[in-house]
């Protein structure tokens, strides 16, 4: 086969460090923008972000050539980088160390509530 054709879908799941209610309602459209950039720059397609104060949900159709612990390393790391350069908290953010990823199907995707992932 001349080209290479897949179709993954990954839902991210990563908490704050100590699972801190630090995601403000305040900027954290901003935080989702900037996310959404982070995924599409890594050729990654963006199907829906969403959260609550302590956690994040992140559906992708992945791209498969890199390790998909790289893009979850990407997010958080710059992620966490955008919100301390902006201030957008008075002390230091972090995410939790670990994550979840979890696979589904083409037809499962739009009982996941895309836009309103929590």
């Amino acid at each position: 086969m001349a080209n290479s054709y897949t179709q993954v879908y990954i839902h991210f799941v990563f908490a704050v460090f100590r699972r801190e209610n630090l995601i403000r309602p305040q900027w954290r459209e901003r935080l989702y923008q900037y996310i959404t950039g982070i995924v599409r720059k890594k050729g990654h397609k963006l199907i829906s972000i969403g959260g609550v104060e302590d956690h994040i949900h992140i559906l992708v159709g992945a791209k498969l050539d890199q390790p998909l612990s790289k893009l979850v390393q990407e997010i958080k790391a710059n992620s966490s980088k955008f919100i301390n350069d902006n201030k957008l908290l008075c002390g230091r953010f972090e995410w939790q160390k670990g994550y979840g990823a979890f696979s589904y199907s083409r037809s499962q995707i739009s009982d996941l509530g895309c836009r309103s992932l929590h």
